[in-house]
């Protein structure tokens, strides 16, 4: 699971073509939608907290977590900047912990397609179930194994900024449904020279169905899927997907953090 270590540094740098005020409405429309306007809500695999931020300028109050020291490093210096009481934690989400419950979990950008079986990606459901309010609200993203296999592929995609660079080289595995993708980043010193830096990440990709079946393995209740950014339901040709899933077998009130 460790990345972003060297990439964190330069992560919002190339992010930044990424709509996250259109995202978080979106997000945020869904949580209301089905009944999460305000309270305590989970950012899981929160990266640079920029999501963190905008769903806390909306009054939730937000826990973030994320395995990535680096990637939290900048969240705290967000979060220094608006002032807003945000709390981060270091964790892996296959084995986080927090101190009781929350009214929703949410997780984007793929987060979950980091988990690389099927049997730890069940773990992480069943940790998020205990963790929700009795009827909370579980809502996040996948890329679909189209755009793994038919986008991404064997792709090679290069990004040339002022101050640093990327080359983001792809594999595709179709027996594994995995994706491989190396990361050469350069990134400018103060002394003007450009420092080479490189990761490997893997994401895995499941089917619709699977996905399903193991909220329900877990203990939730399936609610929905969409075509992200839609309330449509996703198309042979969709590139992500967004899951809603509703805690299930809570019988006594759970004591929320205050």
């Amino acid at each position: 699971m460790e990345a972003y270590t060297s990439f964190a540094r330069v992560y919002d740098t190339f992010m930044d073509n990424v709509p996250y005020g259109e995202w978080c409405g979106y997000v945020a429309g869904l949580l209301e939608k089905y009944g999460i306007s305000d309270g305590l809500v989970l950012d899981l695999g929160c990266g640079t907290g920029s999501l963190t931020e905008l769903l806390a300028q909306k009054g939730y109050d937000m826990i973030g977590v994320d395995c990535s020291e680096d990637m939290l490093e900048i969240a705290q210096e967000k979060r220094i900047a608006s002032g807003h009481d945000i709390l981060y934690l270091l964790q892996d989400m296959r084995e986080f912990e927090l101190y009781g419950t929350v009214r929703g979990v949410v997780s984007i950008c793929d987060s979950m397609n980091y988990i690389m079986s099927a049997e730890e990606l069940l773990e992480v459901f069943r940790l998020v179930n205990n963790y929700l309010d009795p009827g909370g609200i579980f809502l996040f993203d996948m890329n679909t194994v189209y755009k793994y296999r038919e986008l991404l592929g064997d792709a090679t995609i290069a990004e040339n900024r002022e101050d640093c660079s990327f080359i983001w080289e792809n594999t595709w595995y179709e027996e594994e449904q995995a994706n491989e993708y190396d990361l050469t980043i350069f990134e400018r010193a103060e002394s003007g020279l450009f420092r080479k830096y490189t990761e490997t990440h893997f994401q895995r990709a499941y089917e619709i169905g699977e996905v399903k079946r193991l909220l329900q393995e877990a203990g939730m209740e399936f609610v929905a899927v969409y075509d992200a950014f839609t309330e449509e339901a996703p198309r042979k040709d969709s590139e992500r997907v967004y899951f809603i899933a509703r805690e299930k077998g809570k019988k006594a009130i759970c004591q929320t953090i205050s």
